[in-house]
């Protein structure tokens, strides 16, 4: 039976991938970076080279506590290898470097039992699923589906002339990275963003078929990826960021749901203004949170109005820290990749 089986982002987690910060890198500066991660800048002004020794070893302290955390309940946890990252490649039309692997929630999507890898918007990402290649040998060994998105050509062409107030690739082939995607079962919710055109999702509805339901959250946010904006925590229950979401925005098929809408991030000033020249994340990472089952949430430990709210709604916390989340782009969420979930398998929860 395939070792890859997850349908929902809240069922009992049995299997996870949690990435490696070693060697991570800013990505590339070029027009593929800037549209995605730094509208707000020139290709010139975009940070570039590592994050620095001391940033990776405390992610890397960081997410070992939190891989303990998951071992210690009794989930089975893989990582990537460590990859040379400042090694160059290219293709006939552009060369970059690499990025990083700390976050496998960006370049692979689960359903049931498939893996995909997704077709990455910022060049510097084509090769990341490399560092993952022993890991997906072994799932296909064991009758996971494993396959690619059309690997995107990402031309000079798919970035020209995009509104960087509203920041989308164009339609010119499918680009999307995986974490614009929460998976409801049946339903898909599919943000079209910095990194994710509104034809990525109709390449996955062509592939995934006519059961599933893919919902475009689109005009709402535009900076990168979803799980940020909303954490679906149970059947019945979801988390919103109450800065880009409200009753009148919330996707109608949402509105079945009972919605929590988070309370100010905390602990926001902790910050040195140099380092907040390099980030790539918003103070809403810190919203990042990740299922280990539908009860059972890993948060920021700062987040104390979060956990309270959660807490009354019959969560149960687990406060933990990502101290370079905010630089590095990757909250709980973003830096797993769950495999296999305990469940009865694909399932509708809205009319």
């Amino acid at each position: 039976m395939s070792r890859v089986w997850s349908w929902n982002e809240w069922d009992p987690l049995e299997e996870v991938i949690v990435g490696n910060p070693l060697n991570a890198r800013f990505p590339y500066p070029d027009r593929s970076t800037q549209v995605a991660e730094f509208p707000d800048r020139a290709i010139a002004d975009i940070p570039r080279g590592s994050y620095g020794e001391k940033i990776l070893e405390e992610s890397e302290e960081d997410l070992l506590e939190f891989v303990d955390v998951l071992k210690k309940a009794g989930v089975t946890v893989k990582r990537p290898d460590t990859w040379p990252h400042d090694a160059k490649f290219s293709t006939i039309n552009w060369e970059s470097e690499g990025y990083y692997n700390y976050c496998p929630r960006d370049i692979m999507l689960v359903i049931g039992d498939q893996i995909i890898e997704t077709p990455n918007v910022i060049r510097a990402r084509q090769q990341e699923t490399f560092s993952y290649r022993k890991i997906l040998m072994d799932y296909m060994k064991s009758g996971a589906k494993w396959y690619s998105a059309p690997k995107p050509m990402l031309l000079d062409s798919l970035f020209e002339g995009v509104d960087m107030e509203k920041p989308t690739p164009r339609n010119d082939e499918p680009a999307f990275d995986a974490a614009n995607i929460l998976r409801f079962g049946e339903d898909l919710l599919y943000l079209v963003s910095a990194t994710g055109n509104e034809l990525g999702g109709q390449w996955l509805q062509s592939i995934l078929g006519d059961r599933f339901r893919i919902h475009y959250l689109k005009d709402v946010y535009y900076g990168s990826h979803i799980d940020s904006t909303f954490v679906a925590l149970r059947p019945g229950l979801i988390l919103a960021n109450p800065s880009r979401i409200n009753d009148d925005t919330l996707p109608k098929f949402l509105k079945q749901w009972k919605v929590l809408y988070s309370p100010p991030m905390e602990n926001t000033d902790r910050y040195a203004p140099d380092y907040l020249e390099k980030c790539i994340g918003s103070d809403w990472i810190d919203m990042n949170a990740f299922s280990i089952g539908p009860n059972t949430l890993v948060v920021d430990r700062d987040q104390k109005g979060l956990i309270k709210l959660l807490e009354k709604n019959g969560v149960d916390c687990i406060p933990l820290k990502l101290r370079h989340s905010k630089l590095m782009g990757g909250g709980f969420h973003c830096v797993t990749l769950d495999i296999r979930r305990k469940s009865k398998g694909l399932e509708r929860y809205f009319d």
